[in-house]
């Protein structure tokens, strides 16, 4: 991991988030020794988000799938 001043870290600002993207994280150390961590957060899409099935189903083919399952009940 890559460690930048503080002063660094200012002038070089956009290097150091397309490095933290890249790497992971970097740091930043400030003149009285403190250290931060600079990372990216990861994107969470909705638990909704859920990959299709390709069934090769047609129109006709569902409407006939949705009657049946109404004339069972």
């Amino acid at each position: 991991m890559k460690v930048y001043t503080y002063s660094e870290a200012r002038q070089k600002l956009a290097k150091l988030l397309n490095e933290a993207r890249s790497e992971g994280k970097v740091a930043i150390k400030k003149r009285d020794g403190q250290t931060f961590i600079l990372r990216p957060v990861k994107e969470q899409g909705s638990p909704l988000d859920i990959e299709g099935v390709d069934l090769d189903l047609n129109l006709d083919d569902l409407n006939e799938a949705v009657r049946e399952s109404r004339e069972r009940e």
